[in-house]
């Protein structure tokens, strides 16, 4: 770990630096114990009848939500270390997400009774952040305000602990159960999600430097899921300014999961955009719209995956475009391609570990979607005999989503260079 983290994980046991995010605890408590009051008195007289949606109520700042959580928790001290304003935004037909903003936050010595998301610490760190579902569409939709935070080492998911702030901030219950998650036409929703670390678990996500978001699909049908609008979706966060450089120059890199989950570090070698070869497969017309070649270095969690690559790795990363012009769906997360390497003298299949589809991904009957094919390389092969030889790719065949083949075995072939 850098010098840096070290001296932030430093902060959080020793004495924190607090600078203009507090206020006076004691009217805090007041003003705790009146909300408390009214809302008791309100569930009593309203105990049997579900949350009916109101007026969105205004948003709290970072500062404020920091107040209320160090009161609440009866924290010796809080102090922000890194804050995001930049936001992240989701498409799904109609319906947007966005993460607004995010702030890190270091809290130190609160009481035991919040230490259980912490892993029983009393010590660590909180991630505040503030997300916005807008409904532009002219339906009433369903969204489940779940939003799971994800790193690489052990796949950890850490989900939000709504007692850190207050209840009329919480995402969950603006958008909640009670009402099926409803949100209608027109509609904006904006909420607060805490997800809090201990600070063994925080050296560790640090020292990954960024955790993913998970961004499910929005719902047509109350407690249907097998409506979705749109698909799911990604948002990152990072936890310094070299972190977010980092994320914002990935962006050049097409999107596999190698980009998506910071599996490790990418530099350009060859690419190629705007090919615009197509190709009828089907009822599906099949475009290559360009490739990429980069040298790779896995970080240290990844490695184990790659240890068979003893002279270095080179990735390709084709992108296609499929538009579906047929009446089934078209399956992305299992279509496979082989790729021809040495004029046709050597081939391998694509790496579907490293497909940024998830399961279940599609492109729907009359629609279209970009679909993207990963291979792994030999470094030293691919400089000294691959590079500067043809490189082909065979595709398909194109099954829907009951597996069922829709291009009666036919494939299609393109070539790189």
């Amino acid at each position: 770990m850098n010098n840096k983290w070290m001296l932030l994980l430093g902060a959080l046991l020793a004495v924190f630096i607090i600078g203009g995010c507090g206020s006076d605890s004691k009217e805090a408590s007041a003003d705790e114990e009146k909300n408390s009051a009214e809302k008791t008195a309100a569930s009593e007289n309203n105990e049997d009848e579900p949350k009916e949606k109101t007026e969105d109520t205004k948003a709290a700042t970072f500062p404020e939500l920091i107040d209320y959580m160090k009161t609440t928790t009866d924290a010796e001290e809080t102090k922000v270390f890194y804050e995001h304003t930049e936001p992240q935004t989701h498409e799904m037909e109609g319906v947007t997400v966005s993460l607004d903003a995010y702030s890190l936050v270091g809290i130190k010595d609160f009481h035991t009774d919040f230490s259980i998301p912490f892993d029983d610490e009393t010590s660590g760190a909180v991630i505040l952040a503030k997300y916005t579902v807008k409904n532009d569409s002219d339906k009433e939709i369903f969204y489940m305000p779940r939003f799971d935070l994800s790193y690489s080492s052990g796949l950890v998911y850490n989900s939000d602990y709504k007692e850190l702030l207050p209840e009329d901030q919480q995402l969950f219950e603006k958008i909640n159960p009670d009402t099926k998650y409803a949100i209608k036409a027109g509609e904006s929703v904006t909420g607060f999600v805490a997800y809090p670390f201990g600070t063994a678990e925080l050296e560790t996500v640090m020292s990954e430097g960024s955790a993913l978001i998970e961004v499910r699909a929005a719902q047509a049908k109350a407690d249907d899921f097998d409506n979705p609008i749109g698909k799911d979706g990604k948002f990152t966060i990072n936890f310094d300014e070299e972190g977010a450089e980092k994320t914002e120059s990935n962006k050049e890199f097409y999107q596999d999961a190698v980009s998506i989950e910071n599996m490790g570090d990418k530099q350009m070698i060859d690419q190629k955009e705007d090919v615009g070869e197509s190709k009828e497969l089907g009822d599906a017309t099949i475009t290559l719209d360009g490739y990429q070649f980069t040298e790779f270095k896995p970080n240290e969690i990844e490695a184990p995956r790659f240890e068979n690559f003893k002279n270095g790795i080179v990735l390709l990363t084709v992108k296609f475009n499929v538009d579906n012009k047929g009446s089934a769906n078209i399956a992305l997360d299992n279509l496979r391609s082989n790729l021809y390497v040495n004029d046709g003298a050597q081939y391998q299949m694509n790496e579907g570990m490293l497909s940024p589809h998830e399961f279940g991904e599609v492109a729907s009957a009359g629609g279209t979607a970009d679909l993207f094919q990963v291979y792994v390389l030999d470094k030293e092969q691919y400089d000294k005999i691959w590079k500067d030889k043809a490189f082909d790719i065979e595709l398909g065949p194109l099954y829907d989503d009951n597996v069922k083949d829709v291009s009666k075995g036919k494939k299609a072939e393109f070539k790189l260079k």
